[in-house]
């Protein structure tokens, strides 16, 4: 009996290459059939389902004891290391057989056979199993009987690994009664994508993953040294984001992550990345599509240190009202605040002096000196010192601001013409100490001679040597002053100056006096000295007497007073860093138990070394570790915990278990320890799900070098691989930073439910995908914002990991929102999850009452505050004030200036509200 069912179904499959399809065939095949002689295979012409002609083999031998083969034409490979071949075929079932057919059979085997050129013939290659190398043995689903349902098996293996040329495919029946509807031959690729803002080409899976390299799009950049890469699975998949991410340039926003668009007139953007253009600042606009920065408009400028996105300013008016006072030779000006800043804060004022005499003016000489200074001053007062006598003056007054130096334009100012006093009196010289006692030193000078008017008062100044601006005044009718309250065995600087009826002369030079203690005086403070420390000695050695006695006394054996105290449930913490040896503290203050009456109950857990449960002599269940015990462990770890739950605890309470670990390593961190085997299997969970890190083992204690605490193993030993950063892997640099690493991978295990991380991948195939950026992809309905987490947990540079004090904030912040919970999948592209995203909180204008403004800047603890002194609307919150804030009772500096950033982002010149 000879029987052939065609039923095809066409397919089409995306990012998959047909090297051979027999539906698609209309003519005779040619394929090679033995034995030639009394060949059993019969190529039939049939109608699909469509109604299309088709080619089929069938095959229903009489002598079943000998194999009959069919070999199809040579197939090029065209670069495929290995290709998928689809069969249709239908086999009768052999109790459906005559009883002639002794030894039928309901399989068939597939040969395939590489060459570099078609040279196969009827008698080469050898019809047997070697050359040929064997797919597989197929078997069918369906089985053909009489009268029953006529249906068709598919089946699809894999062909490979391929390196030739091209290869011949060869079907094999050994007592089959089957026939072989069609033949399709394919192989899968990666298609081209762009993703992230690059852009990667059309890839041919060489092996289980395959690195394709891309290139950004037009007007992006890449953010890293090398170009971006992605791996392109066997299945013709792409596996995981990329390795870095492209993004737009200066002057080019993003559009759906696939390309970067210009942006359009008067606007701008500064900076590469994701952001979007921007109106151009005050004051500014661009001459051209993506413009980085705005232009100035005319007259109006930025200073060097001004950032690109700061608005445009200009020149400050003058200064009004110039006020002078004259004494003498020395001049006071004051004046007001120009009109107009110029739009800036940085305000200043430069004093010029010119000296005239007639029509002719000259710059003041450089014996003139000028208080606070002569230019950059920020107030609006200067004192002027060193003028002559009689002589006329004109001072001008420049304000200037930030943009003052970059202006070709002149600066506004404005000037004064002052005369000096006629008359002046003579300096003083000659000043001498005349006289020291144990409180005070007496100073005196020569009187200086008078020509024209009698002196009336001397002024002196004093401060130590070279502090100039701690000088003193005291004034004296006489040539002669005492000074008291001096430092002792200092040297001080005195300046002496006469005035007459024609004011202050100038002071004299600075003349240096020592202030000395008397002998007497040093005597006796050591003397006193002496006698207070022995005192202080003997006040010590009997205060220790004392206490000791008093010990005995109370408790004269040492280990019953150990025993009461502990007793009394007193618990004493002895920080063994107090002590320059450690170990001097661990003898001061433990006590060391005798080990026959110790009894170890069973073993809770095994690392490095063995955690047991024993029972101390007080009858209380303590925890052991023991070094070399061949106990087996008896505790469920939390990997165990989560394959015998699988699926039963909810998001949330995985995140609070993860949220538990985080907050364990975070305390390490801070104590400066590593841990170095951080995984689920060293995780104890109780009933309550709370999580406790154990199994330390491997942990280290930091050394600091520079700033990067480092500990490096120079010894060998076990390292797990997978759950171990690379630098640790390669260097056997441990840090936090590695245990963060660490944590990312027990994190997937979690969301994962305790399945074992890269599945069947050996060591070494895991330290190579990791080193070509390949990261594991999300667990199955995990959180979208987890994964981020995972991912930034397995940054390659170390510092760009998080550290565990903002993973386990991060975590806080996913428990207060549950329903960010909910959004499951991979990370799309663009910027990170805002878990660890620190953005600038909405601008007030965008808020719609007082209470969402203060929940947007997390004040929201201010809120009944703002409301019961009256603030109850934005409008009203736009004119709040430091002092307002204080009188609402927020007194900390740092909220009052996050509360007033947020208001200044709705203010405009004149306090009026921008809508």
């Amino acid at each position: 009996m000879r029987m052939c069912i065609s039923v095809v179904t066409v397919w089409i499959w995306f990012g998959v290459c047909v090297l051979m399809n027999t539906k698609l065939e209309t003519s005779d095949l040619r394929w090679t059939i033995y034995p030639s002689s009394d060949p059993e295979w019969e190529e039939m012409s049939g109608l699909d389902e469509e109604g299309n002609s088709v080619r089929t083999f069938q095959i229903c031998p009489m002598d079943t004891s000998v194999s009959h083969w069919l070999r199809t034409r040579f197939t090029p490979r065209r670069g495929a290391t290995q290709v998928y071949v689809e069969i249709r075929f239908t086999v009768m079932e052999c109790s459906a057989m005559p009883s002639s057919f002794r030894t039928c059979k309901e399989t068939f085997n597939l040969y395939y056979y590489q060459s570099d050129e078609d040279t196969a013939s009827s008698t080469h290659p050898a019809w047997m199993e070697n050359p040929y190398s064997k797919v597989d043995t197929v078997a069918a689903d369906f089985l053909l009987r009489r009268g029953g349902e006529r249906k068709s098996n598919v089946k699809t293996v894999r062909v490979g690994p391929l390196s030739k040329k091209g290869f011949y495919l060869a079907f094999q029946a050994q007592g089959a009664c089957m026939a072989l509807l069609s033949v399709r031959v394919f192989f899968k690729k990666c298609p081209a994508v762009t993703r992230a803002f690059s852009s990667f080409p059309e890839t041919l899976p060489h092996s289980l993953v395959q690195q394709a390299e891309g290139v950004c799009v037009t007007n992006s950049a890449p953010t890293g040294q090398a170009p971006p890469t992605m791996f392109c699975g066997e299945d013709g998949q792409w596996v995981g984001p990329p390795s870095s991410t492209c993004v737009c340039k200066p002057g080019f926003e993003p559009v759906d992550s696939d390309r970067c668009r210009a942006c359009g007139s008067g606007q701008y953007k500064a900076s590469v990345g994701g952001s979007l253009c921007r109106v151009c600042p005050d004051n500014s606009n661009t001459h051209s599509p993506g413009s980085s920065v705005c232009l100035c408009r005319p007259g109006f400028h930025r200073a060097a240190n001004d950032l690109p996105d700061s608005s445009c300013t200009r020149l400050p008016s003058a200064p009004r009202s110039i006020v002078y006072q004259i004494n003498d030779t020395v001049v006071t000006l004051e004046w007001s605040e120009p009109l107009d800043r110029g739009g800036r804060s940085d305000l200043s004022y430069s004093v010029e002096c010119v000296r005239c005499r007639g029509s002719a003016c000259v710059p003041c000489a450089d014996s003139v000196t000028y208080r606070p200074g002569q230019v950059g001053v920020a107030g609006r007062r200067v004192i002027i010192r060193g003028l002559l006598p009689h002589t006329t003056y004109t001072f001008t007054v420049i304000a200037q601001n930030g943009v003052s130096a970059v202006s070709h334009t002149s600066p506004a100012s404005s000037s004064v013409n002052i005369t000096t006093s006629r008359d002046v009196a003579v300096p003083v010289s000659g000043i001498r100490r005349t006289k020291a006692s144990e409180s005070s030193v007496s100073i005196s000078w020569t009187v200086p001679p008078q020509t024209q008017h009698s002196i009336q008062e001397y002024q002196l100044r004093y401060s130590l040597k070279d502090q100039d601006d701690g000088w003193q005044y005291v004034s004296s009718k006489t040539n002669s002053v005492v000074l008291n309250d001096l430092t002792r065995a200092s040297q001080y600087q005195v300046q002496v100056r006469a005035r007459t009826a024609a004011g202050y002369g100038h002071f004299s030079p600075a003349a240096n006096i020592t202030y000395e203690e008397s002998p007497s005086r040093l005597l006796l403070t050591g003397v006193l000295v002496a006698i207070g420390l022995l005192i202080l000695i003997a006040v010590v050695i009997v205060a220790v007497f004392c206490f000791r006695r008093s010990s005995r006394t109370r408790d004269p054996d040492p280990d019953k007073s150990c025993q009461f105290l502990m007793g009394q449930g007193i618990k004493v913490y002895i920080d063994p860093f107090t002590y320059e040896d450690p170990n001097e503290a661990v003898r001061e203050f433990a006590k060391e138990i005798d080990v026959s009456f110790v009894k170890i109950e069973e073993v809770i857990g095994a690392g490095e070394n063995r955690v047991c449960d024993y029972v101390s002599p007080s009858l209380t269940r303590v925890c052991l570790s023991v070094v070399g015990s061949d106990v087996s462990p008896a505790l469920t770890r939390l990997s165990v915990c989560l394959q015998l739950n699988d699926g039963q605890f909810t998001p949330i309470q995985l995140v609070g278990m993860l949220r538990g670990i985080a907050s364990g390593m975070k305390y390490l961190s801070e104590m400066s320890y590593v841990h170095r085997d951080l995984a689920a299997r060293n995780i104890l969970v109780n009933s309550n799900l709370v999580c406790k890190v154990s199994d330390f083992g491997l942990s280290r204690f930091l050394t600091e070098n520079s700033s990067d605490p480092t500990y490096t193993s120079s010894l060998g030993g076990k390292i797990p691989i997978r759950w171990t950063a690379p630098e640790a892997i390669a260097f056997r640099k441990f840090t936090s930073a590695s245990d963060v690493w660490s944590y990312g991978i027990v994190m997937w295990e979690v969301m994962s439910f305790g399945e074992r991380p890269y599945w069947d991948m050996s060591n070494q195939d895991v330290i190579n995908a990791i080193e070509q950026d390949y990261r594991l992809p999300p667990p199955p309905e995990c959180p979208a914002s987890l994964h981020q987490l995972m991912l930034d947990c397995w940054q390659k540079e170390r510092s760009s990991r998080p550290r565990f004090c903002a993973i386990v904030s991060a975590l806080d912040r996913l428990i207060r929102n549950p329903a960010s919970l909910k959004i499951t999948g991979r990370i799309p592209d663009g910027p990170s999850h805002p878990l660890l995203d620190l953005r600038p909180p909405p601008p007030l204008s965008h808020c719609s009452s007082v209470s969402d403004w203060l929940r947007s800047i997390k004040m929201e603890r201010y809120e009944d505050s703002f409301l019961q002194a009256g603030f109850t609307s934005i409008q009203l919150i736009s004119h709040i004030s430091t002092q307002d804030l204080l009188r609402i009772g927020v007194t900390l500096a740092g909220h009052q200036k996050k509360i007033l950033s947020s208001v200044q982002t709705l203010r405009v010149p004149g306090g009026s509200l921008r809508y």
